[in-house]
């Protein structure tokens, strides 16, 4: 059965930081992988051991950067969850999954509100495997996002990518399942 990956890389083309350009590396990568947008987020459609495909990024980006990688089944997964069902999502707030460096067996107790009260910019609501899931809404003069808050309650590296995100590189994982057989093998198109 085919596996693909999912790429999330951390801390990249955020202002002048570690800028580069997703869309050339992904053409640049020999593992068929196609690029979701300009944060680093990459479907890797080949079957790929990961210690190699790490390797090859490592080569191919032009500073050091931590990647997250995760099955794409494990996101597929995640989306079929309905993973943000539990409640009306207020038009002020914004959903978002972060990836994490090492997935924990003891996540923490939800909900993670930060700050604590009515007046919340992030509220973790739910850890699933490798993926913490957030609200976000921007309250007061400086705004928190989901990974300095999740960082700072378990002491781990994350990535985070808006809902939307997720989304686009889920129907992308189900446009290459409808183009592989059931061996793997590529259909004719």
């Amino acid at each position: 059965m085919r596996t693909e990956s999912v790429v999330f890389l951390r801390g990249v083309n955020v202002g002048k930081h570690k800028r580069f350009r997703p869309a050339e590396l992904a053409r640049d990568l020999p593992f068929d992988v196609m690029n979701v947008g300009a944060a680093g987020t990459f479907v890797v459609r080949a079957r790929v051991d990961e210690a190699i495909l790490r390797a090859a990024l490592a080569r191919a980006l032009p500073f050091e950067a931590e990647a997250m990688i995760c099955r794409g089944g494990d996101l597929l997964a995640l989306t079929r969850e309905e993973a943000f069902a539990d409640g009306v999502v207020p038009p002020d707030t914004q959903r978002f999954v972060s990836v994490m460096a090492a997935p924990r067996r003891d996540p923490p107790r939800v909900p993670i509100s930060h700050p604590p009260g009515k007046e919340w910019q992030v509220k973790v609501v739910a850890f699933n495997g490798p993926f913490a899931l957030s609200l976000w809404r921007r309250v007061g003069e400086r705004p928190l996002y989901p990974n300095e808050v999740l960082e700072r309650a378990l002491g781990i590296p994350f990535t985070t990518r808006n809902w939307s995100t997720i989304l686009r590189v889920c129907a992308l994982l189900e446009e290459a399942k409808g183009s592989y057989g059931p061996a793997g093998a590529p259909q004719p198109r």
